[in-house]
């Protein structure tokens, strides 16, 4: 409903209990692996169809060429020639040329109409002779192996009984922006306390995951900041889910967050934010001290600036500058949450990066 958290036995979504099910022989129901991988499988099968239209387009060429060669000497001598095939090529009609090829075998070889929805694994299948289809094994052949009076004693009810209760040994992680938007944002989620095993409250759970955003973590009377990481990632995490985007971690392609359109199952991200935070407001270049814990907390190299865009187009995604207005410090910081997150402002740019062989007339 949303792709929050990831189980820490699974890629994505906790499916680790469906997957052993499936995996032991019992039910189980579909998964997110499973999805990935018939969307892997349908455009890997995409990418074939696509360079056996294009080897078809230059097969079709080359043919039209030699006639075209072939119908000047021909005018040349005064006789006609054949003239050449103009049928265009598709990815439409390149599918239905294979799917006729694998029909035409499969009816040469006796066996049943292939479907076309239905995928292949490189194209292979596996036929058996009529004769091992109706061979037949008796329960008397004396291949099959003597059975004990002590195992056919054994009441069937008892041995389903002994049978181990297949328990979840997965639990979803989830990250401290998506905790305190599904409790604050959604209302979806409720945090326990284990010492008091009481629900914390959202106005102390919000100052306690700033304190959390150090290591190590700050005390409890410890005076909030208004740049605190938890603030800045917490304000760009709402603002991209309150327009409807799939948030997810960017740690694996050096960003801070990934933008999924409908999520991770269906799609790539689309783009990845890297958050950098501002300090516009005069607060923050009255005195000296400030302007230098400034200028530290925006140092970015252009070194930087190229790795991060050269990863992000290396696996075709688009980075985006997340730029975060910190307001200065308030007198009762964190005491209404709404009022707090409204002071802030966000700010994005996308980047692209320029490709010298891409661009070329």
């Amino acid at each position: 409903m949303g792709f929050f958290g990831k189980g820490n036995l699974s890629r994505s979504e906790p499916s680790w209990l469906e997957r052993e099910k499936k995996r032991r022989g019992l039910l189980g129901g579909p998964t997110s692996e499973e999805a990935t991988r018939k969307r892997r499988t349908e455009r890997r099968e995409l990418k074939l169809e696509r360079a056996r239209m294009e080897k078809l387009a230059i097969q079709e060429r080359l043919e039209a060429e030699a006639a075209a060669r072939e119908a000047d000497g021909a005018a040349a001598n005064g006789t006609a020639a054949p003239s050449p095939s103009t049928k265009k090529f598709s990815l439409k009609n390149a599918k239905e040329t294979k799917w006729l090829e694998s029909q035409r075998a499969a009816q040469q070889n006796g066996d049943a109409t292939v479907d076309p929805s239905r995928p292949t694994s490189n194209g292979k299948t596996v036929r058996f002779a009529p004769i091992v289809q109706e061979k037949q094994f008796a329960s008397n052949s004396p291949t099959s192996l003597p059975l004990s009076e002590s195992i056919l004693d054994v009441d069937v009810n008892e041995a389903e009984e002994e049978e181990p209760v297949l328990e979840n040994q997965e639990h979803l992680q989830l990250s401290n922006e998506e905790t305190f938007f599904l409790v604050y944002g959604l209302g979806a989620l409720r945090v326990l306390d284990d010492k008091h095993n009481a629900v914390i409250p959202t106005s102390s759970l919000f100052p306690l995951l700033c304190h959390h955003s150090y290591y190590p973590p700050r005390t409890p009377s410890s005076t909030l900041q208004p740049d605190d990481p938890f603030i800045v990632s917490y304000v760009v995490y709402h603002h991209f889910r309150s327009l409807g985007w799939v948030v997810r971690s960017g740690v694996k392609f050096g960003a801070d967050y990934m933008l999924y359109n409908r999520g991770p199952v269906f799609s790539h991200a689309e783009f990845a934010v890297a958050i950098i935070p501002s300090y516009d407001h005069a607060y923050w270049s009255e005195t000296e001290e400030r302007r230098e814990y400034v200028a530290r907390k925006q140092a970015r190299s252009w070194w930087w600036l190229h790795c991060v865009n050269r990863v992000q187009a290396q696996v075709f995604k688009s980075l985006v500058l997340c730029y975060v207005d910190v307001p200065p410090p308030s007198a009762s910081p964190g005491s209404d949450i709404g009022a707090t997150l409204s002071r802030y402002r966000v700010r994005d740019f996308s980047i692209k990066r320029w490709v010298p062989n891409r661009s070329r007339d």
